[in-house]
Order: C-alpha cells, then sequence, then structure tokens
C-alpha cells in the first residue's frame, strides 16, 4: 500500500467515523504562546536594541528570555499588549513628547 493510500484511507475512516485528526491533549488545554527573536522585534517595535534593553532594566517593555545560552526571545502577545497600551496612553495624552531643541543655542549656524 502506498503512501497515498494511506492517507486517503485514514480521510477516509475520519469521515466515516466524524472524527478529525486527534488533539493533543497537553496543546488543547493550554494555548500555545508565540515568540519572536531580535530582529523580528526590531520590524514590529522601531526602537534601538540599547532603548529596548534600558526600557526592560526598568520595567517599561516586556522582557526578555532565553530559550538557550545563544537564543533571546520575546513573548509575542505581552510586545503586542504593550504597543496597544502605549497606543492608548499616546491618545489619552499621557506620554511627555520631547521638549522642541531651542536653535538659539545650537553651535552652528544658530537662529538670532
Amino acid at each position: 500500500m502506498g503512501d497515498g493510500q494511506k492517507i486517503e484511507g485514514r480521510r477516509q475512516c475520519a469521515d466515516e467515523c466524524g472524527d478529525a485528526l486527534p488533539v493533543m491533549p497537553h496543546l488543547a488545554s493550554r494555548s500555545v504562546r508565540r515568540t519572536i527573536r531580535r530582529t523580528q522585534l526590531r520590524q514590529i517595535v522601531p526602537l534601538a536594541d540599547t532603548t529596548i534593553y534600558e526600557m526592560e532594566q526598568r520595567g517599561e517593555f516586556p522582557r526578555r528570555f532565553y530559550l538557550t545560552p545563544r537564543c533571546v526571545v520575546w513573548d509575542l502577545a505581552e510586545v503586542e499588549a504593550w504597543i496597544e497600551e502605549r497606543r492608548r496612553a499616546s491618545h489619552a495624552g499621557k506620554i511627555e513628547t520631547a521638549p522642541a531643541p531651542d536653535v538659539r543655542l545650537r553651535k552652528t549656524r544658530p537662529v538670532k
């Protein structure tokens, strides 16, 4: 019996029995958390690595964790929740923006 026949036989049995493919019990009770690496994080959050690191240290950004000694990841759901929180805070006017620079204090081409 070839592979194509085995697969077709399983599909036919599933259709006749009314069962779909078996659900893995350890995944059914718990949602699968998606993680992202640094390059993917930088595409989502356009901040420098040092800014992200400093914000993590102050507790203002989701913390990274290690999958292996050399593989650092962030929880995608936490990052997306952080972005949504920042969006709401920005719309509510809770985020202070940096003051405009005083152009009269520039060393080159100061405005008088």
